[in-house]
Protein backbone atom coordinates (compact mmCIF):
# COMPACT_ATOMS: atom_id res chain seq x y z
CA UNK A 1 0.00 0.00 0.00
CA UNK A 2 1.25 3.56 -0.97
CA UNK A 3 2.36 5.76 2.06
CA UNK A 4 1.16 8.79 0.58
CA UNK A 5 -2.40 8.71 1.46
CA UNK A 6 -3.08 10.45 4.19
CA UNK A 7 -3.75 7.96 7.53
CA UNK A 8 -6.95 9.04 8.03
CA UNK A 9 -8.37 5.14 7.94
CA UNK A 10 -7.35 2.36 10.16
CA UNK A 11 -7.69 -0.17 7.47
CA UNK A 12 -8.05 -4.30 7.70
CA UNK A 13 -4.91 -5.91 5.82
CA UNK A 14 -6.54 -6.70 2.75
CA UNK A 15 -6.83 -5.34 -0.64
CA UNK A 16 -9.55 -6.52 -2.97
CA UNK A 17 -9.55 -6.36 -6.15
CA UNK A 18 -13.23 -7.94 -8.05
CA UNK A 19 -16.62 -8.42 -6.61
CA UNK A 20 -19.53 -10.37 -7.44
CA UNK A 21 -22.87 -10.22 -5.85
CA UNK A 22 -22.01 -11.06 -1.97
CA UNK A 23 -18.71 -11.86 -2.54
CA UNK A 24 -15.04 -10.06 -2.37
CA UNK A 25 -12.08 -11.49 -4.10
CA UNK A 26 -8.63 -9.93 -2.44
CA UNK A 27 -4.91 -9.57 -4.39
CA UNK A 28 -4.23 -13.41 -3.09
CA UNK A 29 -7.68 -14.78 -4.84
CA UNK A 30 -8.95 -15.34 -1.27
CA UNK A 31 -12.82 -15.17 -1.38
CA UNK A 32 -14.99 -13.74 1.46
CA UNK A 33 -18.66 -12.83 2.13
CA UNK A 34 -19.05 -9.14 2.21
CA UNK A 35 -21.69 -8.52 5.58
CA UNK A 36 -20.65 -4.70 5.04
CA UNK A 37 -21.98 -3.84 1.30
CA UNK A 38 -19.58 -1.10 1.61
CA UNK A 39 -21.19 0.89 4.19
CA UNK A 40 -24.76 -0.14 3.58
CA UNK A 41 -23.76 1.07 -0.49
CA UNK A 42 -23.91 -2.03 -2.50
CA UNK A 43 -27.48 -3.41 -1.52
CA UNK A 44 -27.70 -4.61 -5.18
CA UNK A 45 -24.01 -6.58 -4.21
CA UNK A 46 -20.97 -6.28 -6.01
CA UNK A 47 -20.82 -5.99 -10.20
CA UNK A 48 -24.77 -5.93 -10.47
CA UNK A 49 -25.26 -6.69 -13.78
CA UNK A 50 -27.84 -3.37 -14.63
CA UNK A 51 -25.44 -0.72 -12.92
CA UNK A 52 -22.68 -2.44 -15.16
CA UNK A 53 -24.67 -2.17 -18.34
CA UNK A 54 -26.10 1.14 -17.33
CA UNK A 55 -22.14 2.71 -16.74
CA UNK A 56 -20.93 1.22 -19.70
CA UNK A 57 -24.15 2.68 -21.88
CA UNK A 58 -23.71 6.35 -20.01
CA UNK A 59 -19.87 6.37 -20.35
CA UNK A 60 -20.03 6.07 -24.08
CA UNK A 61 -22.13 9.10 -24.95
CA UNK A 62 -21.45 11.75 -21.84
CA UNK A 63 -20.23 11.72 -18.60
CA UNK A 64 -20.87 15.80 -17.83
CA UNK A 65 -21.86 18.98 -18.83
CA UNK A 66 -22.30 20.74 -15.41
CA UNK A 67 -25.89 21.66 -13.76
CA UNK A 68 -25.25 25.27 -15.66
CA UNK A 69 -27.44 23.05 -18.58
CA UNK A 70 -30.15 21.30 -18.17
CA UNK A 71 -29.71 17.06 -17.60
CA UNK A 72 -32.09 14.57 -18.95
CA UNK A 73 -31.35 12.03 -17.14
CA UNK A 74 -31.32 14.04 -13.75
CA UNK A 75 -34.73 15.19 -14.31
CA UNK A 76 -35.73 11.05 -14.89
CA UNK A 77 -33.93 10.49 -11.74
CA UNK A 78 -35.71 13.06 -9.87
CA UNK A 79 -39.55 12.46 -11.15
CA UNK A 80 -38.36 8.55 -10.19
CA UNK A 81 -37.31 9.23 -6.45
CA UNK A 82 -40.65 11.91 -6.14
CA UNK A 83 -42.83 9.04 -7.31
CA UNK A 84 -41.24 6.21 -5.04
CA UNK A 85 -40.89 8.95 -1.63
CA UNK A 86 -44.30 11.17 -2.02
CA UNK A 87 -41.86 14.47 -1.71
CA UNK A 88 -41.74 17.30 -4.15
CA UNK A 89 -38.67 18.24 -5.41
CA UNK A 90 -34.61 17.40 -4.96
CA UNK A 91 -31.66 18.80 -4.69
CA UNK A 92 -28.24 16.57 -6.19
CA UNK A 93 -24.85 16.06 -4.82
CA UNK A 94 -22.31 13.81 -4.90
CA UNK A 95 -22.67 12.19 -0.95
CA UNK A 96 -24.56 11.88 2.22
CA UNK A 97 -22.63 15.23 4.07
CA UNK A 98 -23.84 17.02 0.85
CA UNK A 99 -26.85 15.91 0.72
CA UNK A 100 -26.87 17.11 5.07
CA UNK A 101 -25.31 20.41 3.99
CA UNK A 102 -28.14 21.13 1.74
CA UNK A 103 -31.17 20.28 4.30
CA UNK A 104 -29.16 21.95 7.09
CA UNK A 105 -28.58 25.34 4.70
CA UNK A 106 -32.62 24.45 4.09
CA UNK A 107 -33.23 24.76 7.89
CA UNK A 108 -31.32 27.98 8.57
CA UNK A 109 -33.09 29.81 5.37
CA UNK A 110 -36.46 28.83 6.41
CA UNK A 111 -35.68 29.72 10.21
CA UNK A 112 -34.71 33.16 8.62
CA UNK A 113 -37.99 33.49 6.95
CA UNK A 114 -39.81 32.68 10.08
CA UNK A 115 -37.97 35.39 11.50
CA UNK A 116 -35.38 33.67 13.21
CA UNK A 117 -32.42 35.18 13.57
CA UNK A 118 -30.13 32.58 15.05
CA UNK A 119 -31.84 29.67 13.75
CA UNK A 120 -31.17 26.26 15.74
CA UNK A 121 -31.94 22.66 14.09
CA UNK A 122 -32.19 20.11 17.11
CA UNK A 123 -30.67 16.75 16.63
CA UNK A 124 -30.11 13.43 18.56
CA UNK A 125 -26.87 12.54 20.69
CA UNK A 126 -25.32 9.19 19.37
CA UNK A 127 -26.02 10.75 15.83
CA UNK A 128 -23.94 10.65 12.76
CA UNK A 129 -24.88 12.93 9.78
CA UNK A 130 -20.91 13.36 8.57
CA UNK A 131 -17.68 14.64 8.45
CA UNK A 132 -17.89 18.44 7.04
CA UNK A 133 -18.04 20.88 9.10
CA UNK A 134 -21.28 21.79 9.06
CA UNK A 135 -22.82 17.70 9.40
CA UNK A 136 -19.90 16.95 12.07
CA UNK A 137 -21.71 20.10 14.29
CA UNK A 138 -24.98 18.57 13.94
CA UNK A 139 -23.04 15.13 14.61
CA UNK A 140 -24.16 13.71 18.56
CA UNK A 141 -21.15 11.73 18.92
CA UNK A 142 -18.51 14.12 21.19
CA UNK A 143 -15.23 11.56 19.74
CA UNK A 144 -15.34 12.33 16.22
CA UNK A 145 -15.41 16.30 17.06
CA UNK A 146 -12.51 16.39 18.76
CA UNK A 147 -9.76 18.44 17.69
CA UNK A 148 -11.83 20.26 15.24
CA UNK A 149 -13.04 23.25 17.67
CA UNK A 150 -14.78 25.95 16.97
CA UNK A 151 -17.48 24.54 15.70
CA UNK A 152 -20.01 25.97 13.85
CA UNK A 153 -23.32 27.38 16.19
CA UNK A 154 -27.10 26.66 15.40
CA UNK A 155 -26.95 23.22 16.97
CA UNK A 156 -28.60 21.29 19.60
CA UNK A 157 -28.59 17.60 20.86
CA UNK A 158 -31.05 15.29 23.01
CA UNK A 159 -31.02 11.70 23.52
CA UNK A 160 -32.73 9.95 21.21
CA UNK A 161 -35.87 8.18 21.53
CA UNK A 162 -36.68 10.91 24.19
CA UNK A 163 -40.01 12.71 23.29
CA UNK A 164 -39.82 14.59 26.39
CA UNK A 165 -36.19 15.72 25.92
CA UNK A 166 -37.06 17.16 22.62
CA UNK A 167 -40.42 18.38 24.01
CA UNK A 168 -38.05 20.28 26.64
CA UNK A 169 -35.50 21.59 24.52
CA UNK A 170 -38.63 23.30 22.48
CA UNK A 171 -39.59 24.75 25.74
CA UNK A 172 -36.14 26.49 26.73
CA UNK A 173 -34.78 27.27 23.01
CA UNK A 174 -37.44 29.12 20.84
CA UNK A 175 -35.09 29.57 18.07
CA UNK A 176 -35.21 25.46 17.01
CA UNK A 177 -36.68 25.51 13.70
CA UNK A 178 -36.00 21.87 12.56
CA UNK A 179 -35.62 18.86 13.51
CA UNK A 180 -33.15 16.12 12.52
CA UNK A 181 -33.12 12.36 13.60
CA UNK A 182 -32.24 9.01 11.36
CA UNK A 183 -35.00 6.57 11.82
CA UNK A 184 -32.81 3.88 12.70
CA UNK A 185 -28.65 5.03 14.18
CA UNK A 186 -26.33 3.05 12.26
CA UNK A 187 -23.11 4.85 13.10
CA UNK A 188 -24.51 4.94 16.87
CA UNK A 189 -24.86 1.58 17.43
CA UNK A 190 -27.69 0.62 15.24
CA UNK A 191 -29.98 2.31 17.80
CA UNK A 192 -33.65 1.61 16.37
CA UNK A 193 -36.66 4.02 18.69
CA UNK A 194 -39.84 3.31 19.66
CA UNK A 195 -42.61 2.27 16.76
CA UNK A 196 -44.35 5.79 17.08
CA UNK A 197 -41.12 8.03 17.61
CA UNK A 198 -41.30 9.37 14.26
CA UNK A 199 -44.94 9.68 14.16
CA UNK A 200 -44.51 11.50 17.34
CA UNK A 201 -41.52 13.71 15.73
CA UNK A 202 -43.93 14.55 13.24
CA UNK A 203 -47.33 15.70 14.81
CA UNK A 204 -44.78 17.91 17.36
CA UNK A 205 -42.95 19.69 14.25
CA UNK A 206 -46.90 20.13 12.58
CA UNK A 207 -47.39 21.90 15.80
CA UNK A 208 -44.82 24.32 16.46
CA UNK A 209 -44.51 24.81 12.60
CA UNK A 210 -40.32 23.02 12.40
CA UNK A 211 -39.00 21.36 9.49
CA UNK A 212 -38.95 17.35 10.24
CA UNK A 213 -36.04 16.19 8.15
CA UNK A 214 -34.59 12.78 8.24
CA UNK A 215 -31.67 10.95 7.26
CA UNK A 216 -31.97 8.39 5.47
CA UNK A 217 -28.64 8.04 4.09
CA UNK A 218 -27.93 4.23 5.45
CA UNK A 219 -31.49 4.22 5.80
CA UNK A 220 -32.55 4.15 2.49
CA UNK A 221 -32.85 2.31 -0.81
CA UNK A 222 -34.65 -0.42 0.88
CA UNK A 223 -32.25 -0.99 3.55
CA UNK A 224 -34.87 -1.76 6.11
CA UNK A 225 -37.48 -3.42 4.10
CA UNK A 226 -39.31 -0.30 2.46
CA UNK A 227 -37.78 2.22 -0.09
CA UNK A 228 -37.66 4.63 3.09
CA UNK A 229 -37.44 4.08 6.40
CA UNK A 230 -40.19 6.49 7.23
CA UNK A 231 -42.35 4.56 4.82
CA UNK A 232 -42.81 2.15 7.59
CA UNK A 233 -44.97 5.10 9.87
CA UNK A 234 -47.36 6.12 7.09
CA UNK A 235 -45.82 9.98 7.54
CA UNK A 236 -43.82 12.31 5.02
CA UNK A 237 -41.20 14.12 6.61
CA UNK A 238 -40.38 17.76 5.18
CA UNK A 239 -36.81 17.02 3.87
CA UNK A 240 -35.21 13.76 3.70
CA UNK A 241 -31.66 12.91 2.52
CA UNK A 242 -30.11 9.83 0.77
CA UNK A 243 -27.04 8.28 -0.64
CA UNK A 244 -24.96 5.37 -0.19
CA UNK A 245 -26.84 2.80 -1.54
CA UNK A 246 -28.60 5.16 -4.42
CA UNK A 247 -25.69 4.52 -6.92
CA UNK A 248 -24.46 0.97 -5.45
CA UNK A 249 -21.31 2.35 -5.28
CA UNK A 250 -21.39 5.16 -7.79
CA UNK A 251 -21.16 8.52 -5.48
CA UNK A 252 -24.50 10.07 -5.82
CA UNK A 253 -26.44 12.17 -3.04
CA UNK A 254 -30.16 13.22 -2.97
CA UNK A 255 -31.99 15.97 -0.51
CA UNK A 256 -35.54 15.86 -1.07
CA UNK A 257 -37.65 18.39 0.25
CA UNK A 258 -41.58 18.84 0.50
CA UNK A 259 -44.48 21.71 0.85
CA UNK A 260 -43.12 24.75 2.69
CA UNK A 261 -39.55 23.55 2.67
CA UNK A 262 -39.12 22.68 -1.34
CA UNK A 263 -38.98 26.48 -2.41
CA UNK A 264 -36.79 27.75 0.48
CA UNK A 265 -33.35 26.87 -1.84
CA UNK A 266 -33.38 28.90 -5.05
CA UNK A 267 -31.00 29.99 -7.77
CA UNK A 268 -27.58 31.09 -5.88
CA UNK A 269 -28.15 29.47 -2.76
CA UNK A 270 -26.58 25.90 -3.72
CA UNK A 271 -24.89 23.80 -6.26
CA UNK A 272 -22.27 21.42 -6.74
CA UNK A 273 -20.18 21.28 -9.94
CA UNK A 274 -20.98 17.33 -9.94
CA UNK A 275 -24.19 16.82 -8.45
CA UNK A 276 -26.63 14.58 -10.19
CA UNK A 277 -23.72 14.57 -13.85
CA UNK A 278 -25.44 12.15 -16.29
CA UNK A 279 -23.04 8.99 -15.36
CA UNK A 280 -24.06 8.98 -11.75
CA UNK A 281 -27.80 9.69 -12.52
CA UNK A 282 -27.77 6.29 -14.95
CA UNK A 283 -26.06 4.57 -11.95
CA UNK A 284 -29.00 5.49 -9.70
CA UNK A 285 -31.36 5.10 -12.32
CA UNK A 286 -30.91 1.32 -12.65
CA UNK A 287 -30.73 0.81 -9.14
CA UNK A 288 -34.35 1.98 -8.79
CA UNK A 289 -35.45 0.03 -11.64
CA UNK A 290 -34.13 -3.09 -10.19
CA UNK A 291 -35.50 -2.54 -6.74
CA UNK A 292 -38.54 -1.68 -8.32
CA UNK A 293 -39.05 -4.51 -11.16
CA UNK A 294 -38.00 -7.07 -7.71
CA UNK A 295 -38.57 -8.85 -4.44
CA UNK A 296 -35.65 -7.27 -2.74
CA UNK A 297 -37.07 -4.72 -0.92
CA UNK A 298 -39.68 -7.07 0.47
CA UNK A 299 -37.15 -9.60 1.35
CA UNK A 300 -34.91 -7.23 3.26
CA UNK A 301 -37.47 -7.26 6.06
CA UNK A 302 -37.92 -11.21 5.51
CA UNK A 303 -33.88 -11.60 5.77
CA UNK A 304 -33.75 -9.67 7.99
CA UNK A 305 -35.95 -11.69 10.53
CA UNK A 306 -34.26 -14.81 9.35
CA UNK A 307 -30.58 -13.25 10.58
CA UNK A 308 -32.20 -12.01 13.53
CA UNK A 309 -33.80 -14.90 14.52
CA UNK A 310 -31.01 -17.34 13.48
CA UNK A 311 -28.85 -15.19 16.46
CA UNK A 312 -31.33 -14.84 18.79
CA UNK A 313 -31.48 -18.44 18.91
CA UNK A 314 -27.55 -19.74 19.14
CA UNK A 315 -26.92 -16.77 21.08
CA UNK A 316 -29.76 -16.86 23.52
CA UNK A 317 -27.35 -18.25 26.36
CA UNK A 318 -24.24 -16.81 25.75
CA UNK A 319 -22.71 -14.28 28.34
CA UNK A 320 -21.96 -10.69 27.63
CA UNK A 321 -24.64 -10.37 25.14
CA UNK A 322 -26.41 -7.20 25.77
CA UNK A 323 -29.38 -6.98 22.84
CA UNK A 324 -29.60 -8.23 19.58
CA UNK A 325 -31.42 -6.08 17.31
CA UNK A 326 -32.45 -5.40 13.53
CA UNK A 327 -34.73 -3.30 11.21
CA UNK A 328 -34.75 -5.23 8.28
CA UNK A 329 -30.92 -5.78 6.96
CA UNK A 330 -29.78 -3.58 9.81
CA UNK A 331 -28.72 -5.48 12.35
CA UNK A 332 -27.01 -5.02 15.84
CA UNK A 333 -25.13 -7.82 17.93
CA UNK A 334 -24.36 -5.49 21.27
CA UNK A 335 -22.15 -6.65 23.72
CA UNK A 336 -20.91 -5.49 27.23
CA UNK A 337 -17.62 -4.54 26.25
CA UNK A 338 -15.42 -3.21 23.35
CA UNK A 339 -15.35 -6.27 20.67
CA UNK A 340 -13.20 -4.27 17.63
CA UNK A 341 -11.04 -7.60 17.46
CA UNK A 342 -14.00 -9.35 16.00
CA UNK A 343 -13.44 -7.32 13.01
CA UNK A 344 -9.87 -8.83 12.41
CA UNK A 345 -10.76 -12.53 13.49
CA UNK A 346 -13.82 -12.63 11.24
CA UNK A 347 -11.70 -11.23 8.18
CA UNK A 348 -9.29 -13.99 8.66
CA UNK A 349 -12.00 -16.70 8.77
CA UNK A 350 -13.22 -14.91 5.13
CA UNK A 351 -16.03 -12.43 6.53
CA UNK A 352 -16.73 -8.77 6.63
CA UNK A 353 -18.05 -7.15 9.21
CA UNK A 354 -18.24 -3.99 11.17
CA UNK A 355 -17.60 -2.83 14.71
CA UNK A 356 -19.55 0.55 16.36
CA UNK A 357 -19.94 2.68 19.15
CA UNK A 358 -17.07 0.29 20.19
CA UNK A 359 -19.05 -2.49 21.65
CA UNK A 360 -21.74 -3.59 18.83
CA UNK A 361 -21.89 -5.65 15.68
CA UNK A 362 -22.57 -3.85 13.11
CA UNK A 363 -23.99 -6.13 9.93
CA UNK A 364 -25.16 -4.52 6.25
CA UNK A 365 -25.24 -7.23 3.97
CA UNK A 366 -26.48 -6.38 0.87
CA UNK A 367 -29.94 -6.75 -0.41
CA UNK A 368 -29.13 -9.99 -2.55
CA UNK A 369 -28.02 -12.20 0.01
CA UNK A 370 -28.97 -15.72 -0.64
CA UNK A 371 -30.25 -18.58 2.05
CA UNK A 372 -26.60 -20.06 2.06
CA UNK A 373 -24.93 -16.72 2.34
CA UNK A 374 -26.80 -16.18 5.64
CA UNK A 375 -26.16 -19.30 7.06
CA UNK A 376 -22.33 -18.86 6.29
CA UNK A 377 -22.35 -15.39 7.95
CA UNK A 378 -24.38 -16.66 11.25
CA UNK A 379 -22.56 -19.66 11.81
CA UNK A 380 -19.11 -18.04 11.49
CA UNK A 381 -19.80 -14.94 13.24
CA UNK A 382 -21.93 -16.90 15.77
CA UNK A 383 -18.57 -19.45 16.59
CA UNK A 384 -16.38 -16.27 16.68
CA UNK A 385 -18.69 -14.19 19.30
CA UNK A 386 -18.93 -17.12 21.83
CA UNK A 387 -15.11 -18.05 21.30
CA UNK A 388 -14.70 -14.19 22.05
CA UNK A 389 -17.33 -14.29 25.66
CA UNK A 390 -15.13 -17.04 26.59
CA UNK A 391 -11.88 -15.41 26.93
Amino acid sequence: MTSHIMPTYARQSVTFTRGEGAWLWDTDGRRYLDSVAGIAVCNLGHAHPAVHEALCRQSKTLLHTSNLYGVELQSQLADRLIELSGMDNVFFSNSGAEANEAAIKIARKYGHQQGVENPVVLTMEKSFHGRTMGTLSATGNTKIKQGFAPLLAGFTHVPYNDMSAIEAALAADKNIVAILVEPVQGEGGVNIPAADYLNQIRALCDRHNLLMMLDEIQTGAGRTGRFLAYQHNGILPDVCTMAKALGNGVPIGACLARGKAADVLQAGNHGSTFGGNPLACSAALAVLETLSTSTLIADAQSKGEQIFQRFKNALADTPHIVDIRHKGLMIGIELDRPCGELVGKALAEGLLINVTADNTIRLLPPLIIDDAQISTLTDTLTALIQAFCRQ
